[in-house]
């Protein structure tokens, strides 16, 4: 395993020998090996393996939806009283609320997530207004903050999903799959928007896809998992400088890099049977 990826800031989310089982004995299914990672302000890691390798099971213990069944996981510091962790999530469906404009589904965590909802009343039609309106024109939405997400392609649906997932400046932006359901071109072209949108804050972002290329378009570190019970075979950095383009995904260096992922998924050891 390369395990080059070393940093002297403090991790912003640290798994700890976290391990998941699911259902009861004598039915147990063992989902995660113990596991150990650390994901440190400013990252951008790719969780990548085979179908229930556990990549969604590391995300929703990122989230806190899930606990561990052993070991322990630290955000914002080991430190008693360490500083929250905001956290932000898109999903490969959008779930926008279908009677609620493109604007106001974008503001919703504003309402919801503190220290904005306290403001939420006082600036809702002023600063949080202009705020939404002007990440919406980043992503290439100008002018379709009135619209309702049925009047919009999936394309752009998920990026005002991407738009939700940020206003309230999260610590940790949690992606599952966010462009799966989507074309070839409208992927590629989302993969700017998240490059671009990542370039210009200090977001970290943990990513699970199937895309290999997507993974070394977007990531900094790649994380490759074993089939279930998952454990992390390989963790390592992706050399391509930034901004990264999808023509540079069909040079050598990069697809070399794709099917070296692909040849340890493959490869990888199976569960065993009993």
């Amino acid at each position: 395993m390369n395990m080059s990826h070393q940093s002297l800031k403090v991790p912003l989310i640290q798994f700890e020998n976290v391990a998941v089982d699911y259902g009861r004995k004598p039915d147990i299914v063992r989902a995660l090996e113990p596991t150990n990672l650390a994901i440190t302000e400013g990252d951008f890691v790719a969780l990548v393996g085979p179908s229930g390798c556990g990549k969604s099971t590391l995300l929703k213990l990122a989230a806190e939806l899930l606990k561990p069944s052993e070991g322990v996981i630290f955000f914002g510091g080991r430190e008693l009283g360490a500083k929250p962790v905001r956290v932000g999530m898109a999903f490969q469906s959008s779930t926008l609320l279908p009677w609620m404009t493109i604007r106001d589904n974008v503001m919703l965590p504003l309402k919801i997530v503190p220290p904005f909802r306290q403001h939420y009343r006082a600036k809702r039609k002023g600063e949080y207004r202009d705020k939404v309106d002007a990440l919406l024109a980043q992503v290439g939405l100008q002018g379709f903050a009135d619209s309702f997400p049925w009047q919009l392609s999936g394309g752009m649906m998920q990026r005002a999903n991407l738009c939700r997932a940020l206003i309230h400046e999260p610590d940790l932006l949690l992606l599952d799959e966010p462009f799966g359901a989507l074309d070839q071109f409208t992927r590629e072209e989302l993969w700017g928007t998240l490059q671009e949108l990542w370039m210009s804050t200090t977001t970290t972002v943990l990513l699970v896809t199937h895309d290999l290329r997507e993974a070394a378009y977007l990531a900094n570190r790649i994380c490759v998992m074993s089939p279930r019970p998952g454990r992390i075979l390989d963790d390592r950095e992706v050399p391509f400088a930034r901004p990264r383009t999808v023509e540079m995904t069909y040079e050598p260096d990069f697809t070399a890099t794709i099917q070296h992922l692909r040849s340890m998924i493959v490869h990888s050891p199976k569960e065993k049977t009993l």
